[in-house]
Formats: C-alpha cells, sequence, structure tokens
C-alpha cells in the first residue's frame, strides 16, 4: 500500500538554480575568502528546541488539479495543529493571503507574501545549520525539482526568502538536493540515500566520496551511513525522510513496509539489515525500532491514488508534540501513537488526517521546515 508520489508535471524549470554561485549576491560554502564558513556550521538534531516552523501554502491546481482544495484545507488543519506548540510561518500566494488565513487561523502565525510553485518547503526551503554559539545559518541545496521534473523557477528561490526573513548567513552549497533527503543525529552522524544524492539529475560528474566531502562540510558531519534507496520510483528518488529517522543519536526509527506487491518491501529490509550492522560517528552501534505503514484505512478517492503515501515516519517532531498522520487504520494507527510515545516521552502525540497530501505521494515532514531555537 505504501507508494511515493510520481513525478507530478514533466516540466523544465525556467530560471531554476543550476549550480553553486548562481543566486545574486550568493555566498557559497566555499566561496573564495570563505572556506572556512560552512565549517564552522552543523546541523541540529530535529526534536531539539525550536523557534518556528515554516509552511508554504502552494497548492495549485496546475500541480494538485480538483485536489488543491482539499490539500489547502489540509495545510490549514496542520497548522492548527501545531500553533499551540510552536510559532508558524506561513508562506502564501498575496492573492490567498485571506484564504491562508481563514484555513490556518491567526492564532500564533505570521503569513509572508511570497511566489510559489507547490508545497514541499522541505525540499525547496534549504536547511537551517547553527555555528557554536548558536546563531543560525541557512544552507541552500540548489533546489532543481528533484532533478527537472517539476516546474521550480519560483521554489528554486525559497531557501534565499526564507534566510532572508530569519537573518540567518546564507551558504550556497555546490550540491544539488533537497532536504527530505537528509536526517542527522546534531552529534556528527547523517543518514541518507545514494538514491537521491548521488544521481545524476542532481549532482551529475561527482563521485560519491566528492558528495559525501560536500555534504559533511556543509553540515558538521563527521560519518554519514548510506542506504541505498530506489532511483525513479517516485519524484524524489526516494528520500531518506521516508525510510530512517533520527530520535536523538544513536535511536533511529526506520520504515518496514509489510506489503509483500509495494516497491519498497524489499528496499526496506534491506535498510534494515544496513541500520544493524551501522554504527554512529562515536563508533556506537544503533539502537533501531520499527514502524510500519498501514496496510487498511480510509477507501476514498485520496487513499486510492496510485501515489497515496500512507507512511507513519514522515513525522514531525516539534516543542511539546509529535504531529504525525492518521490513516484511519485503528491498529496502524494506535502503534505509532504507542511507539512515539514512547520514543518522545513528555510530548503529545498529535494524528492528523492528511489524506488529500498523502495522495500527491508526501507527508507532514514533507511540507514543513523546522527553525532550531
Amino acid at each position: 500500500m505504501f507508494s511515493r508520489r510520481h513525478v507530478l508535471k514533466q516540466l523544465v524549470a525556467l530560471g531554476a538554480i543550476a549550480g553553486f554561485g548562481s543566486l545574486p549576491g550568493a555566498r557559497s560554502a566555499f566561496a573564495a575568502g570563505e572556506t572556512s564558513a560552512a565549517g564552522r556550521y552543523h546541523m541540529p538534531e530535529e526534536s531539539s528546541p525550536q523557534s518556528q516552523v515554516w509552511v508554504a501554502f502552494g497548492a495549485n491546481s496546475d500541480i494538485w488539479g480538483r485536489n488543491y482544495k482539499d490539500v489547502q484545507a489540509t495545510i490549514g488543519r496542520l497548522v492548527k495543529a501545531m500553533t499551540p506548540y510552536t510559532q508558524v510561518s506561513v508562506l502564501c500566494h498575496e492573492e490567498e493571503e485571506d484564504l491562508a488565513r481563514q484555513l490556518c487561523g491567526e492564532h500564533n502565525t505570521r503569513f509572508i507574501n511570497v511566489e510559489l510553485d507547490d508545497i514541499w518547503l522541505r525540499d525547496t526551503g534549504g536547511v537551517f545549520v547553527q555555528d557554536e554559539q548558536g546563531a543560525l545559518g541557512l544552507m541552500d541545496f540548489n533546489f532543481n525539482g528533484w532533478g527537472d521534473k517539476q516546474e521550480h523557477s519560483y521554489d528554486a528561490r525559497v531557501a534565499a526568502l526564507v534566510g532572508r526573513q530569519t537573518d540567518a548567513y546564507y551558504l550556497q552549497s555546490e550540491l544539488i538536493g533537497e532536504g527530505g533527503g537528509i536526517e542527522v543525529d546534531g552529534n556528527g552522524t547523517a543518514i541518507m540515500t545514494e538514491s537521491s544524492w548521488i544521481n545524476s539529475n542532481r549532482n551529475p560528474g561527482l563521485t560519491k566520496a566528492q558528495v559525501e566531502a560536500e555534504l559533511k562540510a556543509n553540515l558538521g558531519l563527521r560519518k554519514i551511513i548510506w542506504l541505498p534507496g530506489i532511483k525513479g520510483k517516485d519524484i524524489t528518488d526516494a528520500h531518506v525522510d521516508f525510510y530512517a529517522r533520527f530520535v536523538r543519536p544513536g535511536v533511529v526509527v526506520i520504515n518496514m513496509d509489510n506489503d509483500p506487491d509495494s516497491y519498497d518491501y524489499k528496499v526496506t529490509r534491506q535498510h534494515l539489515a544496513i541500520l544493524q550492522q551501522a554504527t554512529d560517528a562515536d563508533g556506537n552501534k544503533l539502537e533501531l525500532h520499527q514502524l510500519p505503514p498501514p496496510l487498511g484505512g480510509r477507501d476514498n478517492k485520496f487513499s486510492r491514488s496510485p501515489d497515496f503515501a500512507a507512511g507513519y515516519i514522515n513525522y514531525l517532531p516539534i516543542n511539546g508534540a509529535v504531529i504525525t498522520p492518521q490513516f484511519g487504520d485503528a491498529k496502524a494507527d494506535r502503534y505509532c501513537r504507542d511507539l512515539l510515545a514512547r520514543l518522545y516521552p513528555g510530548r503529545k502525540i498529535v494524528q492528523i488526517d492528511i489524506d488529500p497530501v498523502a495522495a500527491g505521494g508526501g507527508g507532514i515532514h514533507c511540507i514543513t521546515l523546522h527553525q532550531p531555537a
């Protein structure tokens, strides 16, 4: 039953960022005179304290068809689920601000007008990093529509805008990639999929060693655990945030697809075998917890989509809570809730219906961007 979004629209991007240094005023991690800039920063673990969460109210009929209003309503439900715990900044088209305010509510929110192509802010908004004093940086991985698979002329500029809005020091990687392809423990270890990073549609001509060296420099890493992933089955080429998530250093939740008809059935077992043998940057074995997708659930026009992403693992930890999907499979929903309650003690587990977004192949983590405190 588990699947991811396929190519939603085959369009070559206009004005896309093709590589390092192409944004006006961009400060590359390796620009002349700033060779040590990236090395001052590291990417903190996601469940550490946050100052806010960002979302993009950018669903449109060109990509989402008749479901786009349902997607907008889902984003509104998501924002309302988060605002009791954290501030949320909502990027939206100027002409849709009134609708965004109506659906998202105005408690603990702010609205920023910007042109957008779509809603996948985890991939378009860059990655927040911090220096040793906690000052923010924003690492731009030059979003190119997951390898020119979707229009992204506006979304390619979103990371720079987020950086300006937060006064984060703007850094631009030499790599092309997405935030959904990065999972870190905040202590020097990352998990990533080769399928999304070692891929000619993002980083042509670069070896695995070159990609790894740049990622380590950009994100303050000492070790990357590489999972194979799977190319071409979904638009992201198998982002890690649908396969493995750090709860904290040494503790990992993994997706385990138990549907033998799913293309992820085999690859999730390959990932499990790799992680069972892996150690972190300090040589410690990982504590693994399996979180399988539901095998049942609601039957509606969304869940019948061939791209329906029924994965609990795409959850979002925020201050005081964990926001996670609910798919209508009572047993599986309860298992997810109970597991995350054990792994995130003291946080409320908030489950919401995200079927319209899942029908487009993504989840809660995919459409949010957390900003460290």
